[in-house]
């Protein structure tokens, strides 16, 4: 065992138990479990063996914890996911005196029945859970999972949607919600969240340049940054409908000749055999043309700066000598292409089966001149040591004007839960938790940047063509539309603090204490912490998104920018946006022997 801080923010205390010290007890304590729950673990599953080995750790530190202390104190422990549950279910199977607390941030079987292109929602009540799990050959770790969720004195989700699926995957209501919560860092100067996209803005300008080169026939001023991220599961993750409404998007877009392109970066990592030539050539060419356009810079102003010390207005057709203009030539000659620009930074290995690539052939976005809509594949996650696109993720996420998550599959999702806390607008959906969430807590969402698409009582066409709707219509913002929006979605940043969502643990926690220690601890029954009056109400000032009926050009005219100007008062804003915020209660430390009384958790 090893003890110390873990090196987060916060620098909390913790405990790591070797399990590859312990291996050898492993057939002794799969014995054991199989004893206490009749489930048996295969040996060639080196997850679930190490679940074990690591549930037995847990439940013997437990059991020499509750026994070595004097005071006896109150214990409760918390475990995630069925990874964890093995140390749950021996505590219990040993009558230790600990109150447990089970939460699953996504159900095993709800997991792979969605990347088999079932729908899932629509027959969340269908499903014959046992043939399922054994037939994907996971019925052991599913029987883990469910043992973990009956088990438990407190079973909980991240999400409602997550409730749901629990309910029929694990048969078991879960007793709490938990959201998950972020570490809110509030800048001190407003502002300071625009600068920043503004700055990180520039760094992914620059890798575009270098990327595009010989195609940059765009405006870079006029061009939108969106993105998608996380783990390379193609339907789960909605990249399969994100590509289909690109498609749409580039249609529209190139039907209405606006001046708008849009450039839309996958950040999803795969297998690769590295950088491709192409792109590293890109950039190389770029950093080439700046140190040319430097160095003819500096002779033109030394040139410069001594004909105005003679007091002579210069010839503008004599301060470049020949040799100037052979070396710009050159440079212009260097960044010819007779390719389209790459749609993807690494070579893949097994391209030719890779869902992404299959679907951008397939709907033909190659980056063409006439495209408004381009696509760069990044199958790697971001580095600032990158040689491509030297960023770190936040960084990146700062510098985009979208984040784009269409997901089937979301028990929360924390990717636009990022992008709110930094004040990057994001698409969502009903079936995330995070869209969930958001529907409950704000009015008019798409007024603070989360667009929520319906993918739970809409067909996919459907779906896909209100994504495309969405997308068009923050296409057609204006730039000081976008900055109000930004304003907005950074406001929302406290509905993810966990200085509001801890809450829902403390209720958990309280909740396994006064069923483990009911002499002790007593609770109001069904005092859930509740949310009413805690929704923020759509702003007085006009929508930043123009309906897509309206407006078939990018830009309004600047007489309604100007009334604009006149309605939009951020300061009062944010003042109605504190006014409805609920401040979080605070549950009271509980001293050992006392009880609570009726009402006491009531929030």
């Amino acid at each position: 065992v090893f003890f110390g801080r873990w090196l987060i923010e916060g620098s909390p205390y913790v405990l790591l138990f070797d399990i590859g010290s312990a291996a050898w007890n492993l057939d002794k304590w799969k014995g054991e479990f199989w004893d206490v729950s009749n489930i048996g673990i295969p040996f060639h599953d080196r997850e679930a063996n190490d679940a074990v080995i690591f549930g037995s750790l847990t439940a013997w530190f437990l059991k020499e914890l509750s026994c070595q202390f004097d005071d006896k104190p109150n214990i409760v422990a918390h475990f995630h996911e069925w990874q964890a549950g093995v140390g749950l279910i021996l505590s219990r199977s040993q009558k230790l005196p600990v109150a447990t607390i089970f939460t699953t941030h996504a159900t095993l079987l709800g997991r792979y029945l969605c990347a088999a292109n079932i729908d899932f929602y629509n027959n969340l009540d269908q499903f014959d859970i046992d043939k399922e799990a054994g037939e994907r050959q996971i019925y052991h770790r599913y029987c883990m999972e469910r043992a973990s969720v009956h088990c438990a004195h407190v079973f909980t989700t991240v999400s409602q949607i997550t409730a749901i699926e629990a309910e029929h995957m694990l048969k078991r209501n879960p007793d709490v919600v938990t959201p998950n919560g972020l570490n809110i860092k509030k800048f001190s100067a407003m502002h300071e969240f625009q600068n920043l996209h503004s700055m990180y803005k520039a760094r992914i300008q620059e890798f575009i340049r270098g990327h595009f080169y010989g195609h940059l026939d765009f405006s870079l001023e006029n061009t939108l940054f969106f993105f998608i991220a996380g783990r390379y599961e193609f339907s789960n993750k909605g990249a399969d409908m994100f590509l289909e409404a690109l498609s749409r998007l580039n249609f529209l877009l190139r039907v209405h000749k606006t001046n708008v392109t849009v450039v839309v970066f996958f950040i999803m990592p795969a297998k690769t055999n590295n950088f491709n030539v192409e792109t590293l050539k890109g950039q190389a060419v770029r950093k080439q043309l700046w140190d040319t356009a430097q160095s003819v810079k500096e002779k033109f102003g030394k040139k410069l700066y001594n004909a105005l010390l003679k007091g002579e207005i210069p010839d503008l057709n004599k301060i470049l000598d020949r040799d100037d203009i052979t070396i710009m030539k050159r440079a212009i000659f260097s960044t010819q292409r007779h390719c389209l620009p790459p749609v993807t930074t690494h070579n893949m290995i097994d391209d030719g089966n890779d869902p992404i690539l299959n679907t951008i052939r397939r709907i033909g976005l190659f980056n063409n001149r006439t495209d408004r809509v381009k696509v760069i594949l990044h199958p790697e996650f971001l580095s600032s040591t990158s040689p491509l696109l030297p960023l770190d993720y936040e960084e990146f996420v700062r510098g985009c004007h979208l984040g784009v998550f269409p997901s089937y599959y979301e028990p929360w999702g924390y990717t636009p839960a990022e992008c709110t806390v930094m004040g990057i607008p994001s698409v969502t959906t009903n079936l995330s938790g995070f869209g969930c969430f958001m529907q409950e807590h704000v009015a008019d969402p798409a007024a603070y940047g989360i667009y929520i698409v319906d993918r739970r009582f809409r067909s996919p066409d459907e779906s896909c063509n209100q994504l495309t709707q969405f997308l068009y219509g923050f296409c057609q913002q204006s730039r000081r539309q976008r900055i109000i929006q930004r304003n907005r979605t950074e406001r929302l940043s406290d509905l993810l603090d966990w200085r509001y969502l801890g809450r829902y643990y403390m209720h958990a926690r309280h909740l396994a204490l006064s069923r483990t220690f009911p002499d002790k601890f007593e609770m109001e029954p069904s005092a859930p912490p509740k949310t009413e009056g805690f929704r923020y109400p759509r702003p007085s000032s006009v929508p930043p998104s123009p309906s897509v009926s309206q407006h078939s050009s990018p830009h309004q005219s600047e007489g309604e920018d100007e009334d604009e100007d006149e309605r939009y008062d951020e300061d009062e804003e944010a003042e109605r946006d504190r006014q409805n915020i609920k401040s979080p209660f605070s549950l009271g430390v509980l001293p050992q022997g006392k009880k609570k009384q009726h009402g006491e958790y009531r929030n």
